[in-house]
């Protein structure tokens, strides 16, 4: 995580203030309940002290945060104080971001227009759109930041569209011709995420495509036996037909993988 102010680093490196930074600026511009950011640092058992020591951990980062205004240019009109970026609500925080965008938004701005790209079947724009949001990624969403339940969830639902963002992009690039491009990429997917159906097509896919059948078809032998040992499921119906075209078929009649399958996901430790 890496929060700034005019420039300056604002992130603290105490646990406990990293959390509640990385909360609320997940949620830039939103109210943060002070009850959410409770249970996020103390689950539900908190200490009696939990609110006046929350208190405190505001007052660590208004100060991180006023030593990087200090930095700040002297212009005309007032200027902003810690406090007007990290605000007291009523009920909790906000941190205004000020007119700026997070990568989180970027990045969900970004393939949001990916996707559209996608349903209106420009290939190239999509693939040009969900390249630039997955470029912001550098690393697993928090992975320097103490989580509790809530942030934790947050992560989760950031992996997921990480993936979906993927997926798409992984489809629009077998569109356009790019299979054997993503044959180095896919194996590394495959391997991580072992009962991802959708990665497993386009591997598939693509593998044939650069007149690899065999190893298509051992792609299919070992998803279907991981998700037999692992899940007790046989592939959907989908990668099923996949696997007979790819049998039967020439390169040119075997359809990609449906792209809104629902897909299980179980990545390696």
């Amino acid at each position: 995580m890496a929060v700034q102010e005019n420039g300056v680093s604002i992130t603290p490196t105490a646990p406990k203030p990293r959390q509640v930074l990385a909360l609320l600026a997940l949620h830039a511009d939103r109210v943060v309940s002070a009850s959410a950011l409770i249970e996020e640092l103390w689950g539900t058992t908190p200490p009696r002290s939990a609110r006046t020591t929350l208190q405190t951990y505001v007052l660590q980062l208004r100060e991180l945060i006023a030593a990087a205004l200090d930095k700040d240019e002297p212009r005309g009109g007032t200027p902003r104080t810690a406090k007007d970026v990290l605000v007291t609500m009523p009920s909790g925080y906000l941190l205004a971001s000020g007119g700026t965008e997070s990568d989180v938004a970027a990045f969900e701005r970004l393939s949001g227009t990916g996707y559209r790209a996608m349903d209106a079947g420009d290939f190239p724009g999509a693939a040009r759109q969900l390249r630039e949001a997955l470029a912001l990624w550098t690393g697993n969403a928090f992975a320097d930041v103490q989580c509790g339940e809530q942030l934790e969830m947050e992560i989760k639902r950031l992996e997921e569209n990480r993936l979906c963002a993927l997926d798409q992009r992984i489809e629009a690039d077998l569109r356009l011709g790019r299979h054997r491009e993503l044959l180095a990429e896919l194996t590394v997917l495959v391997n991580r995420y072992r009962t991802h159906e959708s990665l497993h097509g386009q591997f598939m896919l693509a593998l044939y495509r650069s007149g690899r059948r065999g190893e298509a078809l051992e792609v299919y032998q070992r998803l279907r036996a991981t998700l037999v040992r692992d899940l007790g499921l046989e592939p959907s119906s989908g990668l099923q037909r996949m696997q007979r075209s790819i049998l039967t078929a020439g390169p040119e009649t075997v359809a990609a993988p449906p792209a809104a399958a629902k897909d299980r996901l179980v990545p390696t430790s």
